[in-house]
Parts: C-alpha cells; structure tokens; sequence
C-alpha cells in the first residue's frame, strides 16, 4: 500500500483537488490539497462565516446578480486554474 503524502494528511483531506470545510479555522472556511503535474499546494480559500450563492431552482435575481459580481471580480484569478484560491472559490462556494 504506498504512503499518504504528508500534507494530505496535514491538510485532512481525503485526496489531491477534494476541497473540504474547515468550519474550526479562525479565518479561511475551507482547505484543498491542489495537485497539477509533479506540483502540490495546500490553499486555504473562502472567507469563514460568509455563505456563497451556487446556482440553484428559483433563486433571486440578487442572488445571481452576486454571482456574477464575484465571477468578475475574480475572473483573472479563477482563469489560473487549479493552484489559485480564486479557482476553489468559484468551484465550491459560488
């Protein structure tokens, strides 16, 4: 069985690029071991305590709206894949 890499387990997640809430930590609200190539990089995202808006059945049009800001506020961000904060953000919060 081979070895768990050490900041897999130092990050508590279950795999490379699986997101998971830290609801304990005191700023950052979620915490994903990001793996691209031969490179890995723990990042904490998300502000603790502020609730995104993913896309749901009848939601308000301020809802939208506030998606739609985030997106383009961080679109640069996001556009760098998956080593960025912004890129988690907008796949598991927005």
């Amino acid at each position: 069985m081979p070895t768990k890499d050490p900041k897999l387990s130092r990050a508590g997640v279950s795999g490379y690029n699986k997101p998971k809430r830290t609801p304990n930590h005191p700023k950052k609200s979620h915490v994903v071991v990001a793996k691209e190539g031969d490179k890995t990089k723990t990042i904490r995202f998300g502000q603790q305590g502020v609730s995104g808006s993913p896309r749901r059945k009848g939601e308000s049009a301020a809802d939208k709206k506030r998606r739609a800001s985030f997106k383009a506020r961080h679109g640069k961000n996001i556009a760098k894949g998956k080593m960025s904060a912004a890129y988690w953000a907008d796949k598991s919060k927005w």
